[in-house]
C-alpha cells in the first residue's frame, strides 16, 4: 500500500461501498450493498486519523443517545491493520470485542462513526463498512471456524430468546465452558435478526451461517418452543443452574384513536415477521404474508423499523407510500443544542426512502403529522386516514413542549388501504416473567441493573431490549456479553469474561 496515511484523511474522500441501483434492487429481495476493491478499502482505513484521544470506540450515552461504539471496538487499531494488508490480525482484534461483526457491519446505525473525530470538519472514517469487510474476509478465508471451550464445567444454563442479546450471551457462556441452551419460540433461531429485519438488509444466509457455527461449537439450540407456555418457568429452574432472559421487547406500541379495529391495520413487526418467513418458506408463494401490491400505503412512525417496512412495501409493488412522523423535520446540519461527539440529530434518508424517492419523486416522510383517525369503507376496512399537522412549541422556561399541540385548519384524508404501525415497542410480554416473579421498572422492562444484569430472582439475569428497552442490535450485542460475564461469576465465584 503506498498511500501515506500521514496525510490521507486530507488527502481521499469518504467512500463507501456502493449500492444496487434504487430502481433495479426493489425487484428482488437480495442484498443492497456491493463491495469495494482491497486497495480502495486500505485507502478509507488510511483516513482514521489514529488521533490519540479516539471517541469512535467509547460507548457513551450522551444526550440519551449512544456516541462511539457500545462495545467497545478497537477501531483504530484494526484501521491500521487493514491498511497495512494485515487482514488476519485485523480480524482477531475485532472478535475481542465483537461476537458478530457480519450483523453489526450491515445494520448498526454507526455511531462510531458520528463520534469519529475527523466526523468534526470532514465525512467521518467509513468504520461500518470496513468492520464489514474484515469478517467477510475472515470467512472466505477460513479464519471463522468453532470452537469448542477445552472442557466444560458442568454447569447449564439456559438462554431465552435467540436475538443478537441471547446469542452473544450464549456464545460468551460457551467460551467458558457452560453448557447452554437456547430457546427460541419461532422456527428458526436469530429473533429479531431472522424475522424482524428484511433480508435484503440483512442475507438470512448470514445469520443461518453464524447459528451453524455456534451450533457446531456445541450451543444446543431449541425451536419452536415457547418458554412459559411449552415449557413452563418451573421446568426450567429445575433443569439449568441459571437462566438469561433476552427475550425482547415485544409489545409493540398501538394507536387507539377511532377506527382501530378496521381491517388492514397492522403491526409493523407482526407485516415484517410474516413477509419474511413466506419469503424463507416458498419464496412468498405460499401467500401466507400481507400483501401491499397495489394498494396505498401509509407507514405511521420513523425509525428503522419504518425504514424497513416502506422498503419491503415497496418491492411488494405498492400504488402510493406516505410516511408519517410526528416530529419534526429534523435540520439539514447540527443544531448547537447538538455538538459532537453526539449522535447527528439531521436529516438523512435511509435506504427505503431513497428508493421510495427513487420511484416516487420525493422523500415519503411527512413530518410535523399526528394521526386522527381511521375512515372505513363501509365493509370494514380501512380506506382512508385523516392528520393534522402539529407545532412543537417551546413549553416553560424554553423547554421543548411535553406533547404536539394541533394546528387548527390543517386536517387532511390520506388514501389507504393498508396501514402499518411502526411506532415502537412497550416492553417484554407477561407470561414468563410473572411465572418466573420477575420484578419490572417504571418502564415495564424487566428490572435488573446495569453492571450486575441481576433480576429480583437469584440466577435469573436480564439483558438486552428486555431490560433496557427497545434499542440497538450493537446494544443488544453489548448486554448479551456483559450478562454473560455475570452469569459466570454467579455461576463459578469468578470470572474471565470481558
Amino acid at each position: 500500500m503506498t498511500t501515506d496515511r500521514s496525510t490521507a484523511f486530507l488527502t481521499y474522500p469518504r467512500e463507501g461501498p456502493a449500492e444496487r441501483p434504487a430502481e433495479e434492487r426493489v425487484r428482488d429481495w437480495r442484498p443492497l450493498h456491493l463491495h469495494l476493491p482491497e486497495e480502495r478499502l486500505q485507502r478509507q482505513a488510511a483516513r482514521c486519523m489514529d488521533c490519540g484521544i479516539p471517541f469512535c470506540h467509547t460507548g457513551t450515552v450522551l444526550n440519551g443517545m449512544a456516541s462511539g461504539c457500545p462495545i467497545n471496538n478497537l477501531i483504530p487499531e484494526w484501521n491500521d491493520l487493514v491498511y497495512r494488508g494485515l487482514w488476519r490480525e485485523a480480524y482477531l482484534r475485532l472478535e475481542r470485542t465483537n461476537n458478530f461483526p457480519e450483523f453489526t457491519g450491515l445494520v448498526c446505525p454507526a455511531p462510531c462513526e458520528a463520534a469519529c473525530t475527523l466526523g468534526i470538519y470532514d465525512p467521518p472514517v467509513t468504520i461500518k463498512s470496513l468492520e464489514y469487510a474484515i469478517i467477510e474476509r475472515a470467512f472466505a478465508e477460513g479464519w471463522v471456524a468453532p470452537e469448542r471451550p477445552a472442557r466444560r464445567t458442568g454447569r447449564r444454563v439456559a438462554v431465552v430468546g435467540s436475538g443478537p442479546a441471547g446469542l452473544a450471551c450464549a456464545d460468551q457462556l460457551n467460551k467458558v465452558g457452560h453448557q447452554v441452551t437456547v430457546f427460541e419460540r419461532a422456527d428458526r433461531v436469530g429473533g429479531l435478526l431472522m424475522y424482524g429485519i428484511p433480508n435484503m438488509k440483512l442475507d438470512k444466509a448470514i445469520v443461518q451461517r453464524r447459528v451453524d457455527l455456534m451450533a457446531g461449537a456445541g450451543i444446543e439450540f431449541v425451536t419452536n418452543v415457547e418458554v412459559g407456555r411449552d415449557v413452563l418457568a418451573a421446568e426450567l429452574r429445575r433443569g439449568f443452574e441459571a437462566i438469561v432472559l433476552c427475550t425482547g421487547a415485544t409489545r409493540p406500541r398501538d394507536l387507539v384513536v377511532e377506527g382501530r379495529p378496521l381491517e388492514g391495520l397492522h403491526f409493523a413487526v407482526d407485516f415484517l415477521y410474516a413477509n419474511t418467513k413466506s419469503l424463507l418458506d416458498s419464496q412468498h408463494r405460499d401467500g401466507r404474508y400481507t400483501s401491499a401490491e397495489g394498494r396505498d400505503v401509509i407507514v405511521i412512525g420513523g425509525g428503522d423499523t419504518g425504514t424497513d417496512c416502506v422498503a419491503t412495501a415497496l418491492r411488494h409493488g405498492c400504488r402510493s407510500l406516505v410516511q408519517f412522523e410526528i416530529l419534526l423535520r429534523p435540520p439539514d446540519e447540527r443544531a448547537p443544542d447538538n455538538p459532537w461527539p453526539q449522535w447527528p440529530r439531521v436529516y438523512k434518508m435511509d435506504y427505503g426512502q431513497e428508493e421510495a424517492a427513487a420511484l416516487f419523486g420525493d422523500d415519503p416522510r411527512r413530518y410535523g403529522l399526528m394521526t386522527k383517525r381511521f375512515i372505513g369503507d363501509g365493509q370494514g376496512r380501512v380506506a382512508a386516514v385523516e392528520t393534522v399537522a402539529v407545532s412543537w412549541a417551546a413549553g416553560g422556561n424554553g423547554r421543548p413542549a411535553p406533547a404536539p399541540r394541533e394546528i387548527p385548519g390543517t386536517e387532511r384524508r390520506w388514501p389507504a388501504q393498508l396501514v402499518l404501525l411502526a411506532m415502537g415497542f412497550l416492553g417484554p410480554e407477561e407470561g414468563l416473567l410473572a411465572q418466573l416473579g420477575v420484578e419490572r421498572d417504571e418502564r415495564s422492562n424487566m428490572r435488573a441493573a446495569a453492571g450486575r444484569y441481576a433480576t429480583n430472582v437469584p440466577g435469573v439475569f436480564a439483558a438486552g431490549d428486555a431490560r433496557r428497552g427497545q434499542s440497538l442490535v450493537v446494544w443488544a450485542i453489548h448486554e448479551g456479553r456483559a450478562a454473560g460475564r455475570e452469569c459466570d461469576r454467579y455461576l463459578m465465584g469468578e470470572t474471565d469474561l470481558p
